[in-house]
């Protein structure tokens, strides 16, 4: 179970529904972060192309994402799409689900040691760190890297917020990007090689310069060299890669010089 704030989904947003009973003009399924209430995938919303049979695209107790159509909570009834669901959106719904299901094992964790109910754990401070952080477990990640003090706008007591931080620093493991790359740079002129050296040296040391990710370069043999960046944050990881890109570059290209960088 994960909870939400809302009672109902609002209209198109997306939200993780498991098959209960799969006919031929479609299906039917619950919405676990929204108490379990019943939508209706109709057959025509099944997927993009012709359905001979339901069952090769869902069955019975198989869990997916889908895109709400329409609500009616006088009616209590729910119309959804897998076919308006794009791949991006389905990976990004996943993730979500998988951080928020991490996160409430944290708050039932707080619950037992407070005695105090999940929904309650919920009120006091998970809810007031999801209006804090946008995300409940991006609070969670921030506490087991800073600790206690990422938690300092979070309106709650200062003990469940003692009790969530160090919890984090235990249970919460901070995920690191690799991103990897190979560079391919030209200079002409019996100068060529002393500019490359300045590209690639401003560049690693503007790459060291930040404080959580590190950044390896070398030789693959001329004129091919290797970048390796590793962050535990993936915008600081895409702020590092194109630092050293855009340093690279304006050294080369100013000495006449070309470059080529293919993202692995």
């Amino acid at each position: 179970m994960v909870l939400k704030r809302a009672e109902w989904p609002h209209q198109d947003e997306y939200a993780i529904a498991v098959a209960s009973k799969v006919a031929p003009y479609g299906a039917y399924v619950k919405l676990p972060e929204f108490s379990d209430k019943e939508g209706f995938i109709h057959i025509s919303e099944v997927s993009s192309t012709w359905v001979r049979n339901i069952r090769n695209h869902i069955h019975e107790n198989q869990r997916v994402v889908i895109k709400v159509l329409q609500v009616d909570i006088q009616k209590r009834h729910i119309d959804c799409s897998l076919r308006r669901v794009s791949t991006e959106a389905r990976r990004a719904k996943n993730n979500e689900w998988k951080r928020a299901q991490k996160a409430e094992k944290l708050l039932e964790l707080i619950a037992k040691e407070n005695d105090l109910t999940l929904e309650k754990v919920y009120e006091k401070i998970g809810w007031p760190m999801e209006d804090a952080f946008g995300e409940i477990y991006k609070g969670l990640e921030l506490a087991s890297d800073v600790g206690l003090d990422a938690l300092e706008h979070v309106e709650s007591t200062k003990k469940l917020k003692k009790q969530i931080a160090d919890l984090a620093k235990v249970r919460i493991e901070i995920p690191s990007i690799e991103i990897e790359g190979e560079m391919k740079i030209l200079v002409p002129g019996p100068e060529g090689v002393e500019v490359i050296k300045k590209a690639l040296s401003e560049g690693l040391t503007l790459g060291q310069s930040m404080e959580k990710s590190t950044v390896e370069i070398y030789t693959l043999g001329s004129p091919r060299y290797k970048l390796r960046i590793q962050s535990p944050d993936y915008q600081e990881g895409e702020e590092v890669l194109s630092g050293i890109l855009g340093k690279v570059t304006k050294i080369v290209e100013g000495k006449g010089g070309s470059f080529e960088f293919d993202r692995k």
